[in-house]
């Protein structure tokens, strides 16, 4: 997630910003950059890599003159790092400033209108678009100009915008995407999250989605999309500045938890246009796609449980035979690829040691690979022959939650767009897929609002030696996952098992009181899986089941029930996983465990 700093006061500009943009650093960044106005034009320097090098090229903000500007810290979604993509973003001559957070959806349309109309681009991005869209509307009434970018992109945004002609004002305006201003007695701030300017006041103003701030040194105001003049509360923030970063999260893993509707919906909304899925990194026709034979799912981790929901997905959905590859185990079995196949590697960082070396592997020997990654400009982002990205913006804490939703969205959106070329899915179940698809956001965010049952419940496992999870098909890939959070953040042995499995030896592992966790979201499953809660129930285990809402029948062979919105079985496991991932992370916290930073794990898996 990119960070946002703006100041206009009394004291130069550019030193604030700069220390602002610091501490926004544990959001991530591959690059940054400043226009500060000096009294006759807007000046602009930025940097690839680190805010260090930026600081450098300004000798810490001292060679950019004046007391108004904006910052920004970009992290990739269009186009590589490079100095060309990194913001502020500008007009063609350069009175027009703007840095952008979020993701414009429209931009390849907005941007083909403006070519056509003579604007010349310079960079990937989608956020030069509005630089040039806001010189297209200006007629020298700011506001004005503003209101009808706003009305005309689509997608998310917090904006923070200079113009040449009113240097006295900065512009600020958010949809969807996070931004609170503040003012003290030197001036007024714009951010992207409360850290930037803690250090300068405390008085904080949330801006609410489509809402606009015009800025002066000594005051503020406030309006709709409609030029109407609002009136806001100031909030005062009583927090330390550690606490700052994770916005009043305890943890950074519970924030990135709680950004998980933000990131689902990143991932999904701009690939969903006029009731179709549009990826167009994909670089593939439907002839293309149609012509795959087979998938090779190969990833590590996390990842790879997403890979192993992506293949019942894909299988169900696309009737694709896939196989489903640790990264680790694909490079050295000397895999069979046979014409036709895909490869498909899945990473959040991009630069996963195995997977990296799988995707070279695969195109050594001629095949396709598209990479599912975090990370623009990564390694597997660079070196894959499509790639899909899933919009995450950065995650801190070593163990995976949005990122691994991301994921999961991802293959979605794949298996329902190869369904659909392939005639494999109807119109009207299409349509339905895609309200529920839709639906996931909020879902999600209703789970993690119901969290404090699950920490009550979670309480009881603190001193639990062995869990177990269980579930069949998808539920088993659940479980997978379920099972990883819980032993990676709190240190307790557990085990996830397909349930058919269970009399083929692992049922010996139950003893009295063992907790066997067993999710159970897929409808021709239901019977199947509660005779298994039946069998370790009858000796001795206890039960906490995961199911859907319908799903009643489960009371009887459960001790305790965890219920998910309804959704269509095939994306039971972007609601069933919340539960799983707030119950390791209330063990961990119960047990006093470091959950951002595991011992003996690293957030990248670099080496072998």
């Amino acid at each position: 997630m990119c960070g946002i700093v703006g100041y206009i006061g009394t004291k130069q500009a550019a030193p604030i910003i700069l220390d602002g943009l610091s501490r926004l650093e544990y959001r991530g960044y591959d690059s940054a950059g400043m226009a500060i106005y000096d009294g006759e034009k807007i000046n602009i320097t930025k940097s690839v890599g680190r805010l260090k090098i930026l600081e450098n090229l300004t000798h810490g903000g001292e060679t950019m003159a004046g007391i108004c500007g904006i910052g920004h810290t970009r992290w990739a979604t269009h186009g590589v790092p490079s100095n060309v993509n990194a913001h502020p973003h500008f007009n063609a001559d350069g009175t027009i400033t703007v840095v952008h957070n979020g993701i414009i959806e429209n931009y390849i349309q907005l941007r083909r209108m403006l070519t056509d109309k003579g604007y010349q681009f310079l960079s990937e991005t989608d956020t030069e678009v509005l630089a040039h869209l806001l010189d297209y509307y200006y007629k020298g009434n700011p506001m004005e100009t503003v209101t009808k970018v706003l009305h005309r992109v689509e997608g998310s945004y917090a904006l923070g915008i200079l113009f040449a002609d009113c240097p006295d004002q900065i512009f600020a305006a958010r949809k969807d995407s996070p931004l609170v201003v503040g003012q003290n007695q030197d001036g007024c701030f714009i951010a992207s999250d409360v850290p930037a300017i803690l250090k300068y006041t405390r008085k904080i103003y949330y801006v609410d989605n489509q809402e606009i701030v015009r800025l002066r040194a000594d005051h503020m105001h406030f309006y709709t999309v409609d030029e109407e003049e609002i009136q806001k509360e100031s909030v005062t923030i009583d927090w330390d500045a550690n606490a700052a970063e994770k916005a009043g999260y305890e943890h950074f893993m519970l924030k990135e938890m709680y950004e998980q509707p933000k990131t689902v919906t990143d991932t999904l909304l701009p690939r969903i246009k006029d009731n179709d899925i549009v990826i167009e990194e994909l670089n593939m026709t439907d002839d293309e796609l149609r012509g795959i034979r087979k998938i090779h799912i190969v990833a590590c981790g996390s990842a790879y449980h997403a890979g192993m929901t992506g293949k019942y997905v894909i299988e169900g959905l696309a009737r694709i035979p896939v196989e489903v590859d640790l990264a680790s185990e694909f490079r050295y079995r000397n895999p069979i690829l046979e014409e036709g196949a895909m490869v498909v590697v899945i990473s959040q960082s991009g630069e996963t040691a195995d997977t990296l070396a799988a995707l070279r592997e695969a195109k050594a020997r001629g095949f396709q690979v598209l990479g599912i990654v975090n990370v623009v400009g990564s390694s597997i982002a660079r070196e894959a022959d499509n790639v899909m990205y899933t919009w995450a913006g950065p995650e801190i804490a070593v163990a995976t939650t949005k990122a691994y939703s991301a994921q999961l969205v991802a293959l979605y959106l794949l298996a329902m767009k190869l369904g659909r070329v392939r005639g494999q899915i109807k119109n009207k179940e299409f349509v339905a897929m895609l309200g529920d698809l839709r639906c996931l956001p909020d879902q999600i965010e209703l789970l993690l609002n119901n969290k404090f049952k699950i920490q009550k419940f979670s309480n009881r496992y603190i001193g639990a030696k062995d869990v177990f999870f269980i579930g069949r098909g998808i539920d088993y890939a659940i479980s997978l996952e379920g099972s990883l959070k819980l032993k990676e953040i709190s240190y307790i042995h557990s085990e996830a098992y397909a349930a058919g499995e269970l009399k083929h030896g692992t049922i010996s592992l139950i003893e009295e009181g063992t907790l066997v966790a067993a999710v159970s979201t897929q409808p021709d499953l239901y019977a199947k899986t509660i005779s298994n809660m039946v069998e370790v129930k009858a000796r001795g285990a206890f039960v906490l089941a995961v199911t859907c809402e319908e799903n009643k029948e489960i009371e009887k062979a459960a001790d305790y029930v965890i219920y998910i919105p309804e959704t269509n079985p095939f994306f039971a496991n972007s609601l069933a996983i919340i539960p799983l991932q707030l119950f390791g992370y209330y063990v961990a916290v119960g047990k006093g465990c470091d959950v951002d930073k595991p011992r003996n794990l690293a957030k990248s898996v670099t080496v072998e």
